[in-house]
């Protein structure tokens, strides 16, 4: 089991106190580890693992507890025979119909820590806003980085370089699970088309009762064929008319919106960089985990400018930065990344093969007059960096721990 520091140097300042801790993030993406890791940490403490209290809400073990009433009602009943501070863990706490007033009951009521997992970022809006405003701590759990891919795929294959291993996660992505599988090429296909099919079941058709599923379906595999590229909703509105399918703008908006809310895409907003102003309209969309894509849809070799847009996004989202797509009058900026006090800018692209390339990649910082970082990061081998602009080879992005 990696120990995922990055979380856990985030979450631990919270153990123990009184916020809730919510873990978000697509299906699989590791936060029943996240909540072992926490126990490990808690036992290591000296808290004893009677005081706590651990219910996974898919085990059908569990199904009579999918009422507010009725996991309120087992909690103190428990809770009864313990002594001392309890700690709850209730994992994918969105199949509980109810469970805000229930969590927030438990808070009052009870000497307790509490951690929940959940699938659906409408876990964190409506009813539970209003019950525990201000009240809870939300992290989003992503799949796996390069890093922790590199440190797991080096004791299945030891004696593979940091190249095949790179070579290796663009195509199988960074689902946690496929170590079990060795990272076998049709077994991790399998798994992932299989965790695709759950989440579009489970966490958008069930979830929002959605009617017309191949209108979903298709929709989807429009939004992963042209991730990273900038999408209007009309435009697609036309292309499924060509295809007879006459679907209204606000429908595909909407369906768009459901696979963002079960974390398989990130919408990703354009800014006008000199003036700040978020613009309106055509933004990008990126996917949680680029094997998926691999698995369901194919052609992340022929794509691999894209993927690799898609890896970079996912990174900045991962260490804590807030991206948008950069416009500087008519060129573009791949990404300009806010923390707190701390802004980068990235351009991406797969090789700088031609002047043109090297142009359009550094040239786009050309009107850009501030002092933060600007990174053109490629799968170049040769550092070609100029004009304080920094070029690097993406495997060495990925694995640096700071960026200044």
């Amino acid at each position: 089991m990696i120990k995922r520091e990055g979380y856990m140097s985030r979450i631990r300042p919270f153990i123990g106190g009184e916020l809730i801790k919510v873990m978000t993030g697509i299906r699989r993406s590791g936060k029943s580890v996240m909540l072992e890791l926490i126990k490990e940490e808690l036992l290591e403490t000296g808290i004893c693992p009677s005081q706590f209290i651990v219910i996974n809400f898919e085990d059908m073990r569990f199904s009579h507890l999918h009422t507010a009433e009725a996991l309120h009602d087992e909690i103190l009943k428990r809770a009864g025979e313990i002594e001392g501070k309890i700690y709850l863990f209730f994992d994918e706490i969105q199949e509980v119909a109810g469970w805000e007033r229930c969590v927030n009951s438990l808070r009052i009521a009870l000497d307790c820590d509490i951690y929940i997992t959940g699938s659906n970022a409408k876990l964190l809006s409506g009813e539970l806003a209003t019950y525990l405003g201000g009240r809870y701590v939300e992290f989003v759990i992503y799949p796996f980085s390069f890093g922790e891919f590199l440190e797991l795929y080096h004791t299945i294959d030891p004696g593979s370089t940091i190249q095949q291993c790179f070579q290796k996660y663009l195509l199988a992505g960074g689902m946690p699970y496929l170590a079990n599988l060795h990272y076998e090429e049709e077994p991790s296909k399998q798994y992932l088309t299989d965790l695709f099919n759950s989440v579009q079941l489970k966490d958008i058709v069930k979830w929002y009762k959605v009617r017309d599923v191949d209108l979903l379906e298709r929709i989807i595999a429009y939004v992963m064929a042209n991730m990273g590229t900038t999408f209007s909703a009309s435009s697609l509105a036309k292309f499924l008319k060509s295809e007879q399918r006459t679907v209204a703008v606000e429908t595909i908006l909407n369906y768009i919106k459901y696979c963002c809310d079960a974390y398989l895409f990130y919408q990703v907003k354009r800014q006008e960089v000199q003036g700040k102003q978020i613009l309106s309209s055509n933004e990008k969309y990126y996917i949680a985990d680029h094997g998926i894509r691999e698995a369901v849809f194919g052609g992340n070799t022929r794509d691999i400018n894209l993927v690799l847009e898609n890896i970079i996004y996912i990174e900045l989202l991962r260490r804590g930065y807030t991206v948008t797509v950069g416009r500087v009058g008519e060129r573009e900026v791949g990404f300009v990344c806010d923390k707190r006090n701390e802004k980068l800018y990235v351009q991406v692209a797969y090789l700088l093969a031609s002047e043109d390339t090297i142009d359009r990649e550094f040239g786009a910082y050309h009107s850009i007059k501030d002092n933060f970082p600007k990174y053109v990061v490629t799968m170049d081998e040769l550092d070609m960096s100029r004009d304080g602009i920094k070029h690097r080879n993406i495997r060495d992005f990925l694995l640096a721990k700071e960026w200044n």
